[in-house]
């Protein structure tokens, strides 16, 4: 019920600003109980969809007020959402957190790690005609990157944020051959600037990478200012 209500409260269904059904109806059109509308309410509440005001009902919020961090927020949002401003936002707020995480990584990795990007950089060379198993190996390499940064905090954002995008076809966008060598660079130019303890470096070649990677995979023209921001 929860998650089908936020479905309905994303795509405008139920607008913000107007009230969703009393209980009785929504008792009605789920076949639920008053306690199980209630608690379905409270967790609408949670996620900052919805205002209870005595007197005035459930209101609906505006979006400003929603959790974007929220799975099924998220998730609905980027079902629902024609263009493909979402994905650019979550590939700029990517893009910060793990840039900072590389310029991190690049001051505190040791040699196992250092050894363990390399590994991954070589081995993704020769997955570049297998664009499934190359993506595995491709998320290994930013883990690891995180991971070393220690970063609990923006990992988490990070792996929730992608969560929700990595076996979406607009997110993945164009997977050939070439454009799996070009990304490949972009992390072998990470590993050298970690490797060598850039921080700076580091930091501007996963900028790089993330920006140029999302860039040539969208479909349709990129927005300049949304994404050099």
């Amino acid at each position: 019920m929860t998650a089908e209500l936020v479905e309905r409260i994303v795509r405008g269904v139920h607008p913000p600003g107007t009230s969703l059904p009393p209980e009785p109806a929504l008792c009605e059109a789920f076949s639920v109980s008053r306690t199980v509308v209630r608690e379905a309410v409270k967790l609408l509440q949670e996620k900052g969809l919805v205002r209870v005001r005595q007197g005035s009902g459930t209101m609906v919020t505006p979006p400003t007020m929603w959790d974007m961090l929220d799975e099924l927020v998220l998730a609905a949002t980027i079902a629902e959402e024609e263009s493909l401003a979402i994905l650019d936002d979550l590939v700029v707020t990517r893009r910060v957190l793990e840039s900072d995480m590389a310029n991190v990584a690049a001051r505190l990795a040791g040699p196992d790690t250092i050894e363990q990007l390399r590994v991954l950089v070589d081995r993704m060379d020769g997955l570049v005609d297998d664009p499934v198993t190359y993506a595995d190996s491709d998320r290994a390499f930013h883990d690891t990157i995180m991971q070393a940064s220690g970063n609990r905090i923006a990992r988490g954002v990070v792996r929730a944020l992608e969560s929700q995008v990595v076996n979406t076809a607009r997110y993945l966008g164009r997977t050939e051959r070439a454009l799996c060598v070009a990304s490949n660079l972009g992390h072998r130019r990470i590993y050298e600037r970690i490797a060598a303890h850039d921080p700076g470096g580091a930091a501007e070649a996963m900028f790089n990478h993330i920006t140029e990677a999302w860039v040539v995979r969208r479909s349709g023209p990129a927005d300049p200012v949304r994404l050099r921001r």
